[in-house]
């Protein structure tokens, strides 16, 4: 099962793969942006020189869309201030820096005693989850439906369809119990009668890991290994074959979809009470030891490398989140977020030496490719030329899902992801909606 065009890349997972979760060192200080999710950014509820449990809600704001963060480590509020980081809102945000006071007094927190479909999303709320996967849309907003849509198929997305990445993987085979948990969860709170959940099926083991776990509670569907099969879109299409349009979502076909970490979130969040505050996330690529580590949010990038054994020769890029759609990050303070689903380092060796782009040639490979049927090309001479508003109107800039495919196969090296990122925002600067 798949969808229409896409590629074939590299999988380059072998590395780490095979590697158990093994928690990472206590950071010394955590640096926690207040806007690691889609929408209104969190304010703080804590002040320089306040003493802060593991645990503890640090920053809420009263918004629709939004979600709170907590303290990852007990300690002292150090400054709040602005940092550099890799957030949805950008690459600057304003950060709460705890100092690690390394006893770990945790806040107290339950579980749900009753559970039903409100308590689940106040839970899933007040535990700060989002999208781990990497968009950091808040949870519980996408299990609030409107009543005039109905959900009936809740799709757990564990295909981790980028190179390298392979931490979805291993919650899989470790943690398929919650995994599963978690996708009741999301059914019980959506009223969605159908679960399935779908995995690459060069992931054989965690496919036999999550059929065991679930038996004949939800359905587990070996999917095609082709990039960008783990795209909200085409996941939904190749597991359900329904299509949204462009302005609409999910739940306009009735469907709700998570990722399988964030459905392992939301059940320690409802059985147990406990707030998001670290995730599984890969470390691989040109370093010493390739791992899947266990990470608290705001840990530095620094200190993974180096519980991975430093740098295995001289690297040229270090990327947050996958070689595709991450970010290329300018220093190794830059901290973890709760999005944040890999770091990999790349060497000399795999980096080209930045080209000049050559003029587009109209070969049409971007075309040929583009899993949401648009014209590529277009979009980044229009953004090239900063006719934005064109873009927009005329060839459905919004469309986008900005999975780097057009990029990934353009013979004359056009930064098309980056143009079109930038079209998306200076359209939205002026006034331009989905």
């Amino acid at each position: 099962m798949t969808f229409a065009k896409g590629i074939f890349t590299p999988h380059r997972k072998s590395a780490s793969q095979a590697h158990p979760v093994e928690d990472a060192r206590l950071p010394g200080h955590v640096v926690v942006p207040l806007s690691q999710h889609a929408g209104a950014p969190a304010e703080p509820l804590v002040e320089v020189g306040d003493r802060v449990l593991a645990g503890q809600k640090i920053g809420d704001v009263q918004a629709r869309i939004t979600a709170p963060v907590h303290a990852p480590v007990s300690g002292v509020v150090t400054a709040v201030e602005v940092r550099t980081c890799v957030v949805p809102s950008g690459r600057r945000a304003h950060c709460i820096v705890i100092e690690s006071d390394a006893e770990g007094a945790v806040a107290p927190s339950t579980g749900t005693c009753e559970v039903t479909a409100s308590s689940i999303r106040e839970a899933v709320r007040e535990a700060g989850i989002v999208g781990l996967g990497g968009a950091g849309f808040p949870s519980h907003v996408k299990l609030s439906p409107p009543a005039d849509r109905p959900i009936d198929t809740a799709v757990i997305n564990g295909c981790e369809c980028e190179s390298y990445l392979t931490a979805d993987h291993r919650v899989m085979l470790e943690d398929a119990e919650a995994v599963v948990d978690g996708a009741l969860l999301v059914a019980q709170a959506t009223g969605a009668g159908r679960i399935v959940l779908g995995i690459e099926d060069n992931k054989q083991d965690a496919i036999e890991s999550m059929r065991s776990a679930a038996g004949d509670r939800l359905e587990v569907v070996a999917l095609k290994s082709k990039y960008p099969q783990g795209a909200e879109r085409m996941l939904i299409k190749s597991l359900t074959g329904r299509a949204f349009p462009v302005g609409k979502l999910p739940a306009d076909v009735g469907v709700v979809i998570q990722n399988v970490q964030t459905t392992a979130a939301i059940h320690y969040a409802v059985r147990e009470g406990r707030p998001l505050t670290e995730r599984v996330m890969t470390v691989t690529g040109a370093v010493a030891e390739p791992k899947n580590l266990r990470v608290k949010v705001g840990t530095a990038v620094k200190s993974l490398i180096e519980q991975c054994g430093g740098f295995a020769g001289e690297p040229a890029k270090v990327i947050l989140g996958g070689p595709l759609t991450g970010v290329a990050i300018p220093n190794l303070d830059v901290p973890v977020v709760k999005g944040t689903s890999g770091v990999v380092v790349l060497s000399s060796d795999e980096v080209e030496a930045a080209p000049e782009s050559l003029p587009c040639i109209r070969c049409s490979r971007c075309v040929g490719i583009c899993p949401t049927f648009l014209l590529p090309y277009q979009l980044g001479l229009l953004a090239g030329n900063k006719m934005y508003d064109e873009a927009a109107e005329r060839y459905h800039l919004f469309s986008c899902i900005e999975c780097g495919s057009c990029a990934y196969v353009c013979p004359s090296k056009i930064p098309l992801l980056q143009l079109i990122r930038l079209a998306k925002s200076e359209a939205m600067l002026a006034g331009k909606t989905r």
